[in-house]
């Protein structure tokens, strides 16, 4: 008989019992809201692994008294949509759509008339960014939902929900190794427990070493290696970014995830010192979208090499991100008038653009900033072999 898993067991069925994500379900906050008025709309769920996506959607559709239908786009497709069309009830029918990144756009084309008419109230759930990987007709009659990652109170939460001893520098262990997700919090309690019969730091960590519990490419494994592959390219190390590559594709990460991710590597870490790395870098994108696997892995390799070895140069971001920090501190500071817009002559009297030069060294910053300087060009590296990255 199959056993049902531990974080199907402690699943809540309402929102009193669910933890975290208080900017949506807390009092007031949207999807409380919904939920407590039977308000029915489609919506999608942009969040980490184990924040609570699946259990959100499960809530709402009971609140609803819906018709449930769960597919994984991973698996699923147009036939699945067929019957669930087709399937006569007389409650409302609800569609969650887990990893509705992974439809392509002619499945996402086929749902969207079931969408639009209401036939079908859609809950969608991503890991990704909804406004790339979903199409623009879909995306504009669904609205979007962002989760966070579970706070270390939240996840302390999470433990007790078990009903399971835990002590206080096991807590804290577990709490460190998830990462956020509570999904994988509860399967390596389970585990521990299973194998070991009480939780102790020993047996969490022997668990975790010999990979009990298989990490979700979408939870801490994914961002571990994607943060080695980064860190790779970033020191010039092109072997280790090679090998982290070859992890993701074997993993079955999504190769436009780890393109975009180049793409932003080219401004961020290169930028400057070989200006036409983001060409690059989206061309390889492009590719990928293009070509689709298994080919777009040669696509992604050569991006991976090109990238690696190019001239690192961060002054344009951190350039940006030192002005941005101003902006937070001192938002809107007075515009000095000489570089104000004046369309109307009343502006003009009152010396808006007067005294603009085109080609003047005056500082055109705010009066409270005049000595501000964000960006430091880099200076030439005498030797450029060696990797300018942190």
């Amino acid at each position: 008989m199959k056993r049902e898993p531990l974080a199907s067991k402690i699943r809540p069925q309402t929102l009193e019992g669910f933890v975290g994500q208080e900017h949506l379900v807390g009092k007031a906050k949207p999807l409380r809201v919904a939920i407590e008025k039977g308000h029915r709309f489609s919506f999608i769920l942009w969040g980490p692994p184990g924040s609570g996506k699946t259990t959100l959607a499960r809530i709402y559709s009971r609140a609803l008294e819906g018709e449930l239908f769960e597919l994984s786009a991973v698996s699923a497709g147009k036939a699945d949509i067929k019957k669930i069309v087709s399937f006569q009830t007389d409650k409302d029918k609800i569609l969650f759509l887990d990893e509705i990144h992974r439809f392509n756009k002619a499945q996402q084309d086929f749902l969207l008339p079931f969408v639009e008419s209401g036939e079908l109230t859609l809950i969608g759930a991503t890991t990704e960014n909804p406004s790339f990987e979903v199409i623009g007709p879909l995306l504009s009659r669904c609205k979007i939902f962002t989760l966070n990652r579970l706070s270390e109170d939240e996840l302390g939460k999470t433990v007790k929900r078990t009903k399971i001893k835990v002590g206080k520098k096991e807590k804290e262990l577990l709490i460190n190794l998830s990462n956020g997700d509570a999904r994988y919090l509860i399967s390596v309690i389970e585990s521990v427990v299973d194998l070991y019969g009480v939780i102790s730091v020993d047996a969490i960590k022997e668990v975790v070493q010999n990979d009990k519990i298989h990490y979700d490419r979408k939870g801490d494994e994914h961002f571990n290696t994607i943060s080695a592959y980064i860190k790779s390219m970033r020191a010039g190390q092109t072997d280790a970014a090679l090998y982290y590559l070859a992890r993701m594709t074997e993993a079955g990460e999504d190769p436009k995830f780890i393109a975009r991710r180049m793409v932003i590597f080219a401004s961020e870490d290169i930028g400057q010192a070989l200006p036409t790395a983001l060409v690059v870098a989206n061309e390889v994108f492009r590719a990928v979208e293009k070509v689709g696997l298994p080919e777009a892995e040669i696509n992604l390799a050569h991006g991976t090499v090109y990238l690696s070895k190019a001239p690192k140069d961060r002054s344009s971001y951190d350039a940006y991100r030192n002005a941005q920090t101003d902006v937070k501190r001192y938002k809107n500071l007075p515009i000095p008038l000489f570089v104000r817009n004046a369309p109307t002559d009343l502006m003009k009297e009152r010396g808006y653009g007067e005294g603009y030069q085109k080609y003047t060294e005056e500082s055109m910053l705010p009066d409270k900033l005049k000595s501000r300087v964000y960006y430091k060009p880099k200076s030439k590296d005498k030797n450029p072999k060696k990797s300018s990255g942190k």
